[in-house]
């Protein structure tokens, strides 16, 4: 089998590891799964090649574990610094910023926001994580941030509908 077909296979395991993470209504839960989905994400990257995108996996699981324990603003803003820092360093084109982008927008998520709030954030970071696949190349990326993408609004939807009103689920 070659190389490129075992990135592709590692990038289909993303695709089953981050539906099951954002269907989770639980955050907590959530978090967790996006733990172990970072590490694999980050290998499906690396395996392709895209060392900007691998190490944005790799230090979104760094942030996804310490926001796990931690809900803090400050720290929020000490790895969206690291992450923009290390990123532009190894940033090979323009276009690897768009990975810094999305990893910015899980890390604000992640310790600043909960509920619907938080997965908007991860929506819109989703979104530069599509764009960013569609560039390098990752058909699992692809399939994966489609379907995360459905799968956040549909989880989304769930809490606005256990909530009983826009201005409860916002707040």
């Amino acid at each position: 089998m070659s190389s490129i077909m075992i990135a592709q296979a590692v990038g289909l395991l993303s695709v089953a590891l981050s539906l099951l993470c954002f269907f989770q209504k639980d955050d907590l839960r959530l978090k967790s799964v996006m733990l172990i989905f970072n590490i694999n994400h980050a290998l499906h990257f690396f395996l392709l090649g895209a060392s900007t995108s691998a190490f944005c996996c790799l230090f979104s699981a760094c942030r996804t574990a310490t926001s796990i324990k931690v809900k803090s603003r400050l720290v929020a803003c000490g790895f969206i610094l690291v992450t923009i820092s290390v990123g532009a360093f190894i940033a090979q084109q323009w276009t690897d910023m768009i990975a810094i982008v999305g990893a910015c927008c899980g890390t604000y998520a992640l310790f600043c926001l909960d509920g619907i709030k938080m997965r908007l954030c991860l929506f819109a970071g989703s979104c530069f994580w599509l764009t960013n696949n569609i560039i390098v190349g990752s058909i699992g990326g692809m399939i994966l941030e489609s379907a995360v993408i459905v799968m956040n609004l549909t989880t989304m939807y769930r809490l606005y509908r256990d909530c009983g009103s826009l201005k409860l689920a916002l707040a």
